[in-house]
Parts: C-alpha cells; structure tokens; sequence
C-alpha cells in the first residue's frame, strides 16, 4: 500500500504541477458523475414504494429524475474525461522529457551500452503512452472510494450487519496485487524479444535498409524473425496475463458471494415484514453496483499498480549509477590553449558488466599543434579510445591528461565544450539545412555566413541550392516532405557540423568519409588538414580515424592499435621501415587498389 500511496501522490503531483486547473474541473466532474450512481439506487426504491402504493404521481416525477440523473451522470463523465485527458497529455510531454534527461542528460554514456538500461526505457517509453490511462484510474478511483462509502451507509440502513461487506472486498484486492506480479513478470521477461521486433521492424520498413533487404532478399526472412520474436513476446505476456486474470477472478467470485450474503439478508428482512419491496429493490441495486464498483476499483489498483512500475522504473533510470557525478569533484579550469597537448597514461577500459579489456595501458602521446591518425583493425579499440578522449567514458584506469592536467578534475561539459566531433555513426537530423547544421553550434546557428563557411569546407556548398528552402529548406522524408539526401550528402553535412566550433582542444574525426570513395576522402582530408593547422595553432589535437592508408599517411603521426594496446607510432615513413602491422596493413590496401 506505501507503493500505491507514493505512486498515486506521484501522478498527482504531476497532474498538478502540468495544469492545476483542469485537473480540479476533472475532479470535480469524475466525483459528481460517480455520486450520482448511489442516487439513482435510492430513486428505484422510492420509485418502486410509489407505484405500489398507486402513487402514479410522485412515481412519474422520481422515474424523470432518475433518467435525468443518468444522463447527468453520463454528461460528467464526458467531460470530466475530456478533462482529465488533456492534462494527461500534457503530463506525458513532461516524462518525455525526463526520459530523455535520464539518456541523455549527462557527459557520459556508458549507460547506454547497458541492455538493462535499454529495457527499462523500452518499458517506460510504452508506459508513457498509458499516462492518461493511470491519471484516469486515479481520479476514479477516488470517487469510487467515496462512492463505497456512501453506498455502504445506505446498505447499513438497512442490515447494520452490511458495514462489513468492505471487509469482503480485501480478498479480491489481495488476489489483485498478487495476479499483478505474473504480468509484471511476463513484460520483464519479453522485453528483449519485443525490442528485436521492433528493430526488425524497423528494418524491414525504413527506405534506408528496406531496399536492401528487398535486394538481398531477406525480406521473408525478416519477417519470419520478427513474427517469432513477436509470438514468443506475445506469448510470456498472454501465459502471465492469464494467471494474473484467474487469481484476480477468485478473488472477484469471493466478494460476489458476500454481496449474495448481504441480499439474502434483506430478503429475509423482507420475508419476515421489517422490510419493503424498495428495500430489497434498493439492496438488489447496490449490491450490484457494489460489486462493478469493486470490479472496476480492482481493474484501476491494476493500472496504479503499472505506473507504480513505471516511477520505479524512472527512479531506476534516474539513479543509474554510470549517470551520478564523475568519479570526484571539478578542481581545474580546461585551459584556453594547449602548449604540450594530450597524453594517455596507462589508460585500460573495461565496459559496465563484463570483464573484457577493450583498451589495456595504453600509453600514448598527443603532441598540440599535431594531426594524429588512428588506425587498426576493427575491434581493435580505436572508437573506445575516441570517447575517452572525448569525456564520454572514464577510463577504468588509468588518466587523460591535457597539459599535465587528469581530464577528471576538469568539469566535462567544459572540456566537451572545447572538443568537435564526427563520429563513424553521425546523427541524420532530418531538420532544416540550417538546423542541421547549426547544432553543431547553436550559438552561431542564426549566422548564415558562418554556416555556408562551414558547408563549403565540408565540400557540401551545392545542398544550398539543391535543398528547396535552401538553408530553411527541410531535409528527410521521417517527419516531412524534405529533400532526400544520399549517404555521403548526409556524412557531409556531418562534417559542415564539425567545423563550426570554434577554437578547439581537440577535433575528432571517427571515420569522417566512409560514405564517400577514396578520392572524395581525400580532398575531405586535405580540407580538414588546413582546419588541423588552424586548430593547431591555437595548441589543439586532430585526431583521424580512417581505414584508408592513402589518407592516413598525411598525418604528421600515426598510432596503431591492436587488441586494445598500442602496437606501434611513428610517421608513414617510419612504420613502413619498422615492417609492422602498419606496413603489412599498407600493403594489403595497396595491392587492392592495383
């Protein structure tokens, strides 16, 4: 019950900072309607006293009342509804929101590698949907409450044994909140299956990926796998629904016989001349309303009892423990230029829940003023070791150092604020041309000058005038009617993005071009390499990450990893006499390209 009370001031208290007053006018409304019910019982009795008595008078009056009442009770209701859903859809917009904080609200995002992580917020992202449901099931199921009351006192006028009739009603709650835990169970355990269906949907529906899988043609195959993702989901959620539903049935067949109990008694009343033919219609009446109001009481404990698991859920995802502050407390400023660069000290990185090493003591010198490439093989660790210099991750061991100075004791968002980036897995933000490009610096975002510097930089100038709009022009087709761009267009615009920082510590390019052929990656490159010198002027580090040798050799250092270590560092010359990994991975490209 201390779940339910918190949960119920928790929705509340939503509901009301969200809009007070349409949430008092629901109130209200739901109250009256559901008041009106014990009216109408006591209506019928004094209806069926009149017409026995040949009263046809004062029978016609209470038979106009009675559907006067109804209609009423059906008209509160209706708005009352209309209500209570317009504040439920606001209140919705406001978890959005805090879901989105809880994923995205903080400089790291080791907790987004985690498939609890990803459940819980699969789970609260369908339970949001049913906010209006769970606001609902509140209202009501206080006026239900009063409701009991009334129509309890009524009963007990009759046969003070009824006052205990409420007691009959704690079996079916009990079996409720029991049953409850078979449904919970049930979604717990097809959370994964549900999320592959919905990926594999996904897949075979979006216009990136569909065309190739008609191509490929694993179109029938998709399905075939998302329909058993599907039915085995849907069949851990229909076996724990239905040992939900049979133990809240015994619990509903116990109060029914108590309410027979309670209409026998009066009808013996009846029997033996203490009570009229009203009464035993007026007890017939309530009980059955009794028992749909248990009924419905029992179906809203349900729903409280699925936003219980929601706020649990949110609570969880609030208080994840890779979302809490750094590992200590902000000390050091980030400094205003970089006179001796980044250095990694034994750096090793092991993600949350595993005991893999995907970096292990790397050592590594990041001179300013320089453009470093990254290479090596795929797993080799080289985007891990991307995020780490980025602030993404903290390393498990191990520090960053920029000037002599642990990354840790600067405040993050400070030095992510120093830090532009294009990773392998660019965001396709289907906004505005402008938009699209303009986060990358949303100070600068209204200054059109700044943003077709940017684009001609990125090689991306002609989208001007082949986006309708132009810079206001919308891009996708996801959301709008926008210009639809291909995949190197796409990355381009990533890059457009990248250059609008000003006077970086650090420029990051994870895979910059691989949309792009090798040419096109190499005039990228050269472009990039008089931003480096910009960069580098000012102390910062480029960091280029590429699989394509041709590029990578214009670098002024190269670092390459294997295994998570480093292997080898030195310039193209260098580690193409040292005949190493480096050397032997040149020369596989190489013969590729003859």
């Amino acid at each position: 019950m201390r779940n339910l009370a918190h949960t119920a001031r928790w929705l509340f208290m939503l509901a009301w900072r969200t809009d007070r007053r349409r949430l008092l006018k629901a109130s209200v409304l739901v109250m009256l309607g559901f008041l009106a019910t014990p009216a109408v019982a006591l209506a019928l009795r004094s209806l069926t006293d009149h017409v026995l008595a040949g009263d046809l008078t004062a029978g016609v009056v209470m038979a106009a009342l009675i559907a006067v009442t109804l209609v009423a009770e059906l008209m509160l209701g209706h708005f009352g509804h209309l209500y209570y859903f317009e504040v439920g859809e606001a209140a919705e917009a406001q978890v959005d929101a805090e879901l989105i904080s809880y994923a995205n609200g903080t400089p790291g995002i080791e907790h987004l590698d985690s498939a609890e992580f990803a459940d819980a917020v699969v789970l609260v992202r369908e339970e949001i949907q049913k906010l209006r449901n769970y606001l609902e099931a509140l209202l009501q199921l206080t006026a239900l409450l009063v409701q009991l009351m009334v129509t309890t006192v009524i009963m007990a006028s009759l046969q003070p044994w009824l006052l205990l009739l409420p007691l009959g009603a704690l079996p079916p709650v009990l079996a409720g909140r029991y049953g409850h835990r078979f449904v919970e169970r049930s979604r717990r355990s097809s959370a994964e299956q549900l999320r592959l269906a919905r990926h594999l949907l996904h897949v075979a529906t979006s216009t990136g990926s569909a065309k190739e899988a008609r191509i490929s043609g694993v179109h029938d195959a998709l399905l075939s796998r998302h329909d058993r993702s599907w039915s085995l989901a849907s069949r851990q959620l229909w076996r724990g629904r239905l040992a939900g539903a049979s133990v809240r049935a015994l619990g509903q067949i116990t109060f029914t016989l108590s309410c027979c109990a309670g209409i026998y008694l009066v009808l013996r009343q009846a029997v033996r001349g203490e009570a009229g033919i009203g009464d035993v219609v007026l007890i017939v009446t309530m009980a059955v309303q009794l028992n749909v109001q248990v009924a419905s009481a029992l179906g809203m404990l349900s729903l409280l009892q699925s936003a219980g698991h929601m706020l649990q859920r949110l609570e969880l995802l609030s208080a994840w423990p890779t979302r809490t502050s750094p590992s200590r407390p902000a000390s050091r400023s980030v400094p205003p230029r970089l006179v001796r660069g980044i250095r990694l000290e034994g750096v090793g990185f092991t993600y949350p829940g595993t005991d893999r090493n995907v970096l292990d003591d790397v050592t590594l010198d990041l001179p300013a003023g320089k453009t470093i490439a990254l290479v090596g093989e795929n797993g080799a660790g080289k985007s891990t070791l991307v995020k780490l210099l980025c602030g993404l991750y903290e390393p498990t061991r191990g520090r960053i150092l920029a000037d002599g100075v642990d990354i840790r004791d600067m405040p993050r968002r400070e030095w992510q604020a120093r830090v532009s980036t294009l990773f392998q897995d660019f965001a396709k933000l289907e906004y505005t041309l402008r938009e699209n490009v303009g986060v990358g610096d949303l100070d600068r975002m209204d200054e059109d000058l700044t943003l077709l510097d940017g684009l001609q930089r990125a090689g991306a100038d002609a989208l001007v005038k082949r986006v309708p709009g132009g810079l206001d022009g919308p891009l996708g087709r996801g959301y709008t009617d926008g210009a639809d761009l291909s995949g190197g267009q796409w990355q381009s615009l990533g890059l457009a993005r990248a250059t609008l920082r000003e006077e970086p510590l650090l420029q990051v390019l994870d895979e910059p071009a691989a949309a792009l052929d090798a040419a096109a990656e190499h005039a990228v490159f050269e472009r990039y390499a008089g931003s480096a010198r910009q960069v580098g002027s000012r102390g910062g580090v480029t960091l280029f990450v590429s699989h394509r040798f041709s590029t990578v050799r214009m670098a002024d250092r190269i670092v390459v990893l294997r295994d998570g270590t480093v292997s080898e560092v030195g310039s193209h010359t260098e580690l193409m006499t040292e005949e190493g990994l480096y050397a032997e991975l040149f020369a596989l490209q190489a013969r590729s390209y003859r």
